[in-house]
């Protein structure tokens, strides 16, 4: 049975250390067993900080990818995992997708602004902005 020394797993997975041991503390990652004090990794170890590492680029948090590992019923394919959990997620991407065009659209806004004081300042003042959009 190949097994992997924290600093290989970590460095295979583009982590530190540190990294991986706090995915373990928090419970990302199953205990290691210990060989001579140290840790020791099953290889598999890599297709879970895969799948974490995937996770955190698609936005989940460190909580919500736990729920994949932890949240559903022992034989819950991991397909229907990751839909049941990515279509929540779908719904705050989109949800921040419509705030930043906001924030887009006021500052585009306000680079058209050419007054001397802001008090004069007919787009800040509510003549072209309605802070509820």
């Amino acid at each position: 049975m190949d097994e992997l020394s924290i600093g290989e797993v970590a460095q295979r997975a583009g982590l530190n250390t540190s990294a991986v041991r706090y995915y373990e503390r928090i419970g990302l990652l199953p205990a290691p067993h210990r060989k001579h004090g140290q840790r020791r990794y099953a290889v598999d170890t890599l297709k879970r900080l895969n799948l974490i590492s995937f996770a955190q680029k698609a936005g989940f948090t460190l909580t919500e990818i736990k729920m994949l590992f932890e949240g559903f019923a022992p034989n819950t394919p991991a397909g229907d995992r990751w839909q049941t959990l990515a279509t929540q997620k779908l719904a705050e991407v989109d949800a921040l997708i419509r705030r930043a065009e906001q924030m887009k659209r006021l500052i585009e806004m306000g680079m058209a602004c050419v007054c001397v004081r802001w008090e004069d300042c007919q787009i800040i003042n509510g003549q072209q902005y309605n802070p509820h959009e």
